[in-house]
């Protein structure tokens, strides 16, 4: 009789245990190990398909193509129908629309809460990624609080002071060095020496970042160029400089050790540099880059993790124009085509033939070109209209995402919802 009562209980506490592994995984909300966001600079749904052509034809898809979610994002500014970097940054950092030109901060000055302060909170790791200067906008807005974007030495200052990130990754190493050594500083503080000095390694190069052991919870500072990084075709450059891929995989490597988890803000910042100045090849060859990274880290990350890749505000107005050949791609794509007409045109930037407004009050400083001057050629990718830097438009921008929790993409959102789908999954 007793051996029965022992059966008995042996089979209700397997059956119990089973409906409870059964609950866990059918109602018990679970989030997602890691958490990871791209900020493509410049990522609008129209660069979308001159990337792929430029990739490897019309019919070859991208990785951004093969994730199951995406929705269009709504990305206007407290104060601007078009918002700037700082202000649509802060909108995905904080989940707060503020005035153009603020990282972080209300209109009063009063800090916002980031999506890196909220994971530390959650006792996550953080990592931040950038392929241009850590203290650029963007970035800025994940860890820093100001009304004035262009205190580059405020900013780098901030992360020294209090930032808190365990890992950070990009260039822009001379808002971090005094003048006396050659960066910009000029409160003449060495704050690559003070991080050193905090016992966070210190890493200048690719080989460096490769030879940090990955078994432990990273303390990591990398600053790869005293400005922006090399674009990716610029090989000799990039021979002592990781890669966006290089640096999401490592950051991934690195962790993924937490046993809470992680959270990785990647931005692409280099697609945006290159807009500015009409480069039509440099701006889809970052995209790619880009394109390259999302796919590193889907391998890397894992199921468990979630991904979104979304833009921040739509620059230039680039269209790829005509009836290229459906294998068409790369330099193919550059110059003219056979009817002598441009392939690549701009909305506004270097490139445009018309100055307008401030644009053309400034223009009208400069001396005209001497009379016999040989005649000047058109720009092989012209512009509508003349501007010192191609001028953000008026457009919505796209988000794609995989894994647990981006199943809330889809339709028209605000840029704010990136915020809240990421707050809920931390």
């Amino acid at each position: 009789m007793k051996w029965r009562n022992q059966i008995l209980a042996l089979f209700c506490l397997v059956v119990f245990a089973a409906f409870g592994v059964f609950y866990f995984q059918h109602w018990v909300v679970q989030k997602p190990f890691g958490i990871i966001l791209f900020v493509g600079e410049g990522l609008s749904p129209g660069r979308l398909a001159a990337t792929r052509v430029y990739a490897a034809g019309a019919d070859n898809p991208l990785t951004l193509d093969s994730m199951p979610h995406l929705a269009l994002l709504i990305n206007y500014s407290n104060d601007f129908a078009t918002p700037d970097q700082a202000a649509a940054a802060t909108a995905l950092a904080t989940g707060v629309k503020v005035n153009n030109r603020l990282i972080a901060v209300d209109a009063d000055g009063r800090p916002l809460p980031n999506l890196i302060e909220l994971a530390r909170e959650a006792g996550r790791a953080t990592g931040l990624i950038t392929n241009t200067n850590i203290t650029d906008s963007t970035s800025a807005a994940f860890y820093a609080h100001t009304t004035e974007e262009n205190d580059k030495s405020g900013l780098a200052r901030q992360i020294v002071d209090g930032a808190g990130i365990d890992l950070i990754l990009g260039g822009g190493a001379n808002d971090f060095l005094p003048k006396s050594k050659g960066g910009h500083r000029e409160d003449e503080r060495d704050l690559l020496l003070e991080i050193r000095r905090k016992g966070v390694d210190l890493v200048r190069t690719k080989a460096e970042l490769e030879a940090i052991p990955g078994w432990r919870r990273p303390k990591l500072f990398g600053a790869f160029s005293p400005g922006e990084l090399a674009y990716a075709d610029q090989i000799a450059a990039r021979s002592e400089q990781p890669s966006l891929s290089d640096m999401v995989r490592r950051a991934i490597e690195l962790l993924q050790f937490n046993r809470a988890g992680y959270l990785l803000v990647v931005d692409a910042g280099l697609m945006r540099k290159a807009a500015e100045k009409n480069n039509a090849e440099h701006t889809l060859a970052e995209t790619l880059e880009l394109d390259r990274a999302v796919a590193v880290a889907r391998r890397y990350a894992g199921g468990k993790s979630v991904i979104f890749v979304c833009g921040d505000v739509a620059i230039g107005g680039l269209n790829l124009n005509g009836y290229p050949f459906r294998r068409d791609r790369g330099v193919a794509l550059l110059g003219f085509n056979s009817a002598g007409d441009p392939w690549f045109s701009w909305a506004s930037g270097p490139n445009g033939g018309k100055s307008y407004g401030a644009a053309k009050l400034a223009a009208s400083h400069h001396s005209p070109a001497p009379a016999d001057s040989p005649t000047t050629e058109p720009p092989q990718e012209p512009g509508a209209f003349y501007a010192p830097s191609a001028l953000n438009t008026v457009d919505d921008v796209v988000v794609f995402g995989a894994g647990p929790g981006a199943e809330a993409l889809h339709g028209s959102l605000e840029n704010t919802a990136v915020f809240k789908m990421i707050q809920d999954n931390l």
